[in-house]
């Protein structure tokens, strides 16, 4: 568009709009042509310069255009990416890569005082696992809540290999509600992974040990040490898991690995990768080859394909054991029932990942150089009509290879993961390489491999594990970013790369390094979908989803006193606590109910007791409560902790606490 035309636009604009403040207007929108001919033209010549002063190309120009988002607009996806050892969860914007919240979700985190406060802590608790408080662990696997195959923006369920343990996490105000633990095995891997509307969130083990962790030698391994994967139902009127309508299936002692749900014509069936079908276990001191070299002998491992309807009708009809509270299907009735059926998959496989429209299952072997697709029909038939090739030494049928695939396709070494566009492509990491490979499912064949840096592991696309697949964005989830960033120590960060898809070429973005922990997997969802609050009812508590017996309405602030038991009433506003003084005993115990009444959207406020490890956010509206044991005789200040207005710092009170026997 031309000047001329553009003034004649805006002209015709003001003609509309009347003749008051005509000659105003005018003058503004001309000045407004002036400046902004001005400014294009004087960027052009400032931007020549900057690129010759900081040696940028125009490819470094163009793909700084495409995820640069200005102040005050918004991205278009939101990934949720595992935040590994810190056991929580990143959301990251996309395209801008903007790091967004950290939400707490295995471990405290302080800012959002989760993990500091009566109704988190018990969260946090309800996922403890034996005699051990865990204070750390290793997220792995952030997986959306779906509807028909599409994410629908209410849930996130997130796993923690390291102690098997899954956890919901509720994106109204993105903040963990439930912890479950498991109580049969000590690990997990293939987790977090839901069926198409959600009914199940499905849990697998990694690494085999006796069902309910009790010990038994390595000698007794074959005999005692199994899988399992956890069918944990969920309610969504609720927004929590329900361990009693929730079951397992036990599998053979091999590594279970990933997972995945079919979806359309493979819905009601669930794919899970493993690997160490050699049942290796080791014993470098003893002279014997170490797991990593004695589960690599074998050609092939198994892929799990278990018919999970089949498997509520086998619980239906009472066809399980208890162990630890939790219905099971031992391996033995999966195998007879054909719950479980086996297929071999190139050695060391990683990811299982159905494709969009469900007719096949991807599969990457880390010693292997293909990408192996199966096809579900022929699973599907060979099955319905028992047509098995063998039995593993358990007993589970074994289908043919070779009669269940589509086909393979050269990829390059160490494929793992894959993630699929809506033109009917699939893109796949390749870790030794360092490089993502594009290729046809429809073709069978390599269209391009593009490098990332370096050892990429895991992949995300836009909605790329959904029945509809957006096509617009690959994020490569890279393991080592060696002289990419400035140094930080010998730890150094792992590095998102956003990838765009839209042209026949992929084009590497943006870099965006994570220094959290080890991101093991991601989602990205539109951000439309999500219908985040912007405030909590008054009196809401986050942690029961219901308005607090204990909340408190401004003029009914109070102090009780019952015997030892001191419950202390207050109201959080712009900008003081009500009310403000706290004197107790030595020896009491201190319960806080402190709700927050202000109704104005991001005017947060902390509340803090110094020395008392006390530290919560109250979210417009929301309350909280806070038990502490006033052991330590003294004054101890109490402020907000969230920078809340001009008058933030005199936010503030004070706790007292007299010693025994003063008067």
């Amino acid at each position: 568009m031309n000047q001329w035309t553009k003034r004649s636009l805006v002209m015709g604009t003001l003609l509309v709009g009347g003749v008051l403040g005509l000659s105003y207007c005018s003058n503004k929108a001309e000045q407004q042509i002036q400046q902004q001919e001005q400014g294009n033209l004087n960027a052009s010549a400032d931007l020549k310069t900057l690129m010759a002063a900081r040696n940028l190309t125009e490819g470094d120009v163009e793909a700084a255009l495409k995820t640069y988002t200005p102040t005050g607009k918004k991205d278009e996806y939101m990934i949720f990416a595992s935040g590994g050892q810190s056991g929580q969860v990143l959301a990251i914007g996309v395209p801008s890569m903007r790091l967004l919240k950290v939400i707490g979700v295995f471990t405290p985190e302080p800012w959002q005082g989760y993990g500091y406060g009566d109704d988190t802590n018990a969260i946090l608790a309800g996922g403890n696992q034996g005699t051990h408080k865990l204070t750390w662990a290793d997220v792995h696997h952030p997986n959306l809540s779906e509807t028909k195959g599409d994410y629908d923006g209410q849930y996130l369920f997130v796993n923690d290999k390291a102690n098997a343990r899954i956890a919901v996490v509720d994106l109204a105000d993105f903040a963990t509600k439930q912890i479950v633990a498991n109580p049969l095995v000590a690990s997990d891997h293939g987790g977090a992974f839901v069926t198409p509307n959600t009914d199940y969130v499905i849990e697998t083990s990694q690494y085999p040990a006796p069902l309910g962790r009790d010990y038994a030698p390595l000698s007794d391994y074959k005999a005692k040490y199994r899988g399992l994967a956890m069918f944990w139902k969920f309610d969504r009127t609720k927004g929590r898991i329900d361990p009693a309508a929730s079951f397992g299936v036990e599998l053979p002692p091999y590594s279970q690995d990933l997972a995945d749900a079919g979806k359309l014509v493979s819905d009601g069936w669930v794919f899970i990768g493993s690997w160490n079908t050699e049942m290796a276990t080791g014993g470098t001191l003893q002279g014997k080859p170490a797991i990593e070299s004695g589960a690599s002998q074998n050609d092939m491992d198994y892929l799990h394909i278990i018919d999970w309807k089949k498997a509520e009708q086998v619980v239906a009809a009472g066809k399980t054991t208890t162990m630890k509270g939790v219905k099971v299907i031992t391996l033995q009735t999966a195998a007879d029932e054909n719950v479980l059926t086996l297929v071999g998959e190139p050695k060391s496989p990683h990811g299982a990942d159905v494709t969009p429209d469900g007719t096949a299952i991807v599969v990457g072997g880390k010693l292997d150089t293909h990408g192996t697709v199966y096809e579900f029909s022929k699973i599907k038939d060979q099955i319905a009509a028992k047509k098995f090739e063998s039995k593993d030494e358990f007993g589970v049928p074994v289908l043919s290879f070779k009669d269940t695939i589509r086909g393979q396709v050269e990829l390059g070494l160490g494929p793992l993961h894959t993630v699929f566009d809506d033109k009917g492509n699939a893109y796949t990491s390749i870790f030794l390489e360092s490089k993502v490979a594009k290729w046809s499912l429809k073709d069978m064949k390599l269209i391009e491999k593009l490098s990332v840096h370096y050892n990429v592991g895991h992949i995300l696309a836009a909605e790329g594990d959904t029945v509809s697949p957006d096509g617009k964005y690959v994020v490569a989830m890279n393991k080592m970013s060696i002289d990419r960033f400035t140094g930080v120590g010998p730890l150094y960060p792992q590095n998102f790369q956003l990838i765009d898809i839209t042209g026949d070429k992929m084009k590497l973005l943006a870099d965006m390094p994570i220094g959290i922990g080890e991101p093991h997997y991601s989602q990205m969802i539109k951000t439309d979908k999500l219908k985040p609050l912007k405030m909590y009812t008054p009196g809401f508590n986050p942690a029961t989803g219901v308005k607090d017996p204990n909340a408190v309405e401004g003029g009914k602030e109070r102090i009780e006193r019952h015997g030892d038991v001191v419950d202390v009433y207050m109201t959080a506003v712009r900008s003081h606590f009500t009310p403000d003084q706290v004197e107790v005993n030595e020896g009491d115990t201190v319960n806080f109910h402190i709700t927050s009444l202000e109704q104005a959207e991001d005017q947060t406020h902390g509340f803090t007791v110094d020395m008392y490890n006390v530290n919560i956010s109250l979210e417009p509206g929301k309350h909280e409560n806070v038990t502490i044991k006033a052991d330590m005789p003294g004054v101890y200040p109490m402020y907000c902790t969230e920078f809340c207005s001009a008058l933030h710092l005199e936010m503030q009170g004070f706790f007292l606490v007299k010693p025994k026997g003063a008067k």
